[in-house]
């Protein structure tokens, strides 16, 4: 992970778990147009720590966050890089903006009448695409190569698309996420919405006032069981299964009874063969938006029944803001390491809880819990609803 309170896996878990918020006032740009003025930033982040066989300086920032990733969940999951058989080692990565400061740069040089700046490289830089290929091209992965921006949910499509690449044996190895940046593009759209929150983003709380935008990536090391257990290696979790739906039903805003948020999470367990009452703990979508919040409580209501009561659910985007494409991926990181450790991250900030939102949002502080089956949510504009099931692995 590389994220707004931490990159790589010990100093996020460690700062997840003790509630430690990322959210500051903007560094990388003048927000004093705005009447907003917080977000999620990476902090002290070296490109040239992790990129290594590509030029760090001519990549977008996304690119530098998705390889960097990359590199970390390989050292992690211990893989030597030159056993593999590269035709066979994919990537499947997804992004709500790929790279906007590229378009940022082109739109101020444009304002400037500066356009002569702008070369060719622009082209190489800008599309969406060019993340997931950043990343086959630094690692020389000639396997399958996939980007998906469906927005906020786009980490958990990617994960889906990876394991239906394994499942299909397609692929030996995937590396799954998702990377975003903070961009004024995606600070000025959510301002307008008026969706973000002025200091902090308090997800369930009766007092929520929006989401606060962040940044970074999140990759995950997938692979087949019986490969990951031939070469010895830690396995946090198994990926059981995915539910995708569409809303079909507005823009920006939900279902207004939760229908395609239910639909996914139901598909997700039908494909794992896995039955409400499993579920030790969910990973919520949690913008900290009135919407959002109290629909995702009605979904979860409309699937678990009496059981919703008794699920500890959290949302991380009260520490590390709303990053976009990577959410989901960073989200589902969160999911395996709970399963792993037994050890559910809290929702900070809930003094307050709305009476509408009256599940067991896991209030201000970790929580030890055995976890034997996590459940990811993810919701984004269009109506794109992504859920997966990770869940420990029986020997």
């Amino acid at each position: 992970m590389v994220t707004p309170i931490g990159t790589g896996r010990e100093e996020f878990w460690r700062n997840l778990l003790d509630g430690r918020s990322g959210i500051a006032p903007v560094q990388s740009f003048d927000t004093s147009g705005y009447n907003v003025h917080r977000g999620a930033e990476v902090k002290e982040f070296n490109a040239e720590d992790h990129v290594l066989n590509l030029d760090a300086a001519h990549l977008g920032r996304a690119s530098q966050f998705a390889i960097a990733a990359a590199r970390l969940a390989l050292a992690d999951a211990g893989v030597e890089i030159g056993s593999l058989d590269r035709k066979r080692a994919g990537v499947s990565m997804g992004t709500t903006s790929g790279e906007p400061l590229e378009v940022e740069r082109f739109d101020d040089s444009y304002v400037s009448r500066n356009l002569d700046r702008i070369g060719s490289e622009f082209l190489a830089l800008y599309p969406c695409h060019v993340i997931a290929a950043h990343v086959a091209s630094e690692l020389n992965f000639a396997g399958a190569n996939t980007m998906i921006p469906t927005a906020c949910a786009a980490g958990n499509y990617a994960i889906a698309h990876a394991l239906d690449v394994l499942r299909a044996e397609r692929a030996d190895l995937m590396l799954a996420g998702g990377s975003d940046t903070f961009s004024r593009i995606t600070f000025t759209g959510f301002a307008r919405l008026g969706a973000v929150a002025p200091e902090m983003c308090q997800p369930f709380d009766r007092l929520r006032k929006g989401m606060i935008p962040g940044e970074g990536a999140g990759v995950l090391v997938l692979e087949p069981f019986e490969r990951a257990r031939r070469r010895g290696a830690r396995i946090y979790a198994e990926v059981g299964g995915y539910g995708l739906s569409c809303d079909a039903h507005h823009m920006t805003a939900a279902h207004p009874q939760g229908d395609g948020a239910e639909r996914a999470m139901r598909q997700a367990l039908a494909d794992s063969g896995t039955n409400t009452k499993d579920v030790s703990y969910i990973s919520a979508h949690g913008t900290g938006t009135a919407t959002n919040d109290r629909l995702e409580t009605i979904a979860v209501k409309r699937l678990f029944k009496d059981a919703a009561y008794r699920i500890p659910i959290s949302s991380v985007k009260s520490m590390l803001g709303h990053t976009m494409g990577a959410a989901s991926a960073i989200e589902a990181a969160v999911c395996a390491l709970a399963v792993f450790n037994d050890r559910v991250p809290p929702t900070i900030n809930l003094n307050e809880p709305d009476p509408e939102c009256d599940l067991d949002y896991v209030p201000n502080f970790a929580r030890e819990l055995r976890v034997d089956v996590a459940m990811n949510n993810a919701y984004a504009f269009g109506g794109n609803n992504a859920s997966l099931i990770l869940r420990k692995r029986s020997y």
